[in-house]
């Protein structure tokens, strides 16, 4: 026999589940202007949102002797349902070479998996979770029977483990047929495996309709991406030595002829200074630098006489 809370937190599942199955429907009807069974599971449900709500019930109850606020509630239900999404998205797509949801454009994500903008919207739908829906639907669900509540949450859960394990011989066609495409983009795979699906049952069709953003990655694909990143990169080093090569060049054009000849005496006089050496030098070694020295000191004299003219 099952217990009553854990009667309760089932029947709250499946009340969450349907209701973002409701949601997720919507949006996608306004996005493509037609039906779209939305998940992994044929049945109105998507798992992951009763999942959430279970969880930040769970967790809220349990904060609840020692802190209960809505902004607890908020932080618990922000936290609690990134941690799931980011699990869910990174999990699957380990599994079955596919990325089913992706925000790398969004602002303030995290590796495409979750953002800032979804990660409000949690935080704000456990709040009413707890505060409205929770109150509400154990309203509801108080005035039924004890045995038609146990019958409902046992039904309910049979029905799910077996469109489960219906769902899971789909995904497993899919990450087969993923896994052995020739293709090395994910437009090309999308096609071959939406084509498979179509040829299969009405089960198989509509996971294929459930995703059309679905972008599906193969070890190949994602070693040419690497392969793309490190060109990208590399061209961009070349392209940043070159600029810097122009502008040295520029700044060499631009400089004087007094000025590259003066660099050139003082280089020059430097370098006697190393290589002379007074006791070894030969005659005419001495001689040259003598001679050397004599015209520097006319043009020291000129330097000094002249500004005087």
């Amino acid at each position: 026999m099952l217990t009553e809370r854990l009667i309760s937190l089932i029947l709250l599942f499946f009340a969450y589940a349907f209701l973002g199955w409701c949601m997720e429907v919507t949006l996608k009807y306004f996005q493509f202007h037609r039906f779209i069974n939305r998940g992994f599971l044929t049945g109105p449900w998507l798992p992951i949102y009763g999942s959430g709500a279970v969880l930040i019930t769970v967790a809220v109850q349990g904060l609840s002797p020692l802190e209960s606020s809505v902004g607890t509630t908020f932080i618990v239900s922000f936290v609690l349902c990134g941690l799931i999404e980011y699990m869910t998205s990174y999990v699957l797509e380990k599994r079955f070479h596919a990325r089913w949801w992706d925000y790398s454009r969004k602002p303030m994500n995290l590796h495409g998996r979750v953002w800032i903008g979804n990660l409000i919207l949690f935080g704000l739908g456990g709040v009413l979770i707890v505060e409205l829906f929770n109150p509400l639907l154990l309203h509801l669900s108080g005035h039924m029977s004890p045995g038609l509540r146990e019958a409902m949450a046992i039904t309910l859960s049979v029905v799910f483990v077996a469109d489960y394990v219906m769902s899971h011989f789909v995904l497993k066609l899919v990450k087969t047929s993923v896994e052995s495409s020739e293709a090395d983009n994910t437009e090309a795979i999308s096609k071959e495996v939406r084509l498979l699906l179509n040829d299969r049952t009405v089960f198989h069709r509509r996971f294929a309709e459930a995703y059309p953003e679905v972008v599906y990655r193969t070890e190949r694909i994602t070693a040419r991406m690497e392969e793309i990143r490190n060109e990208t990169a590399r061209l961009r080093r070349e392209a940043e030595l070159r600029v810097s090569e122009m502008k040295r060049e520029a700044a060499e054009s631009l400089e004087p002829t007094i000025s590259v000849k003066n660099t050139i005496i003082e280089k020059q006089e430097a370098l006697i200074n190393l290589l002379y050496q007074e006791e070894t030098a030969s005659t005419e070694i001495k001689a040259l630098k003598h001679e050397v020295e004599a015209k520097k000191a006319v043009l020291e004299k000129r330097r000094t006489v002249l500004p005087k003219l």
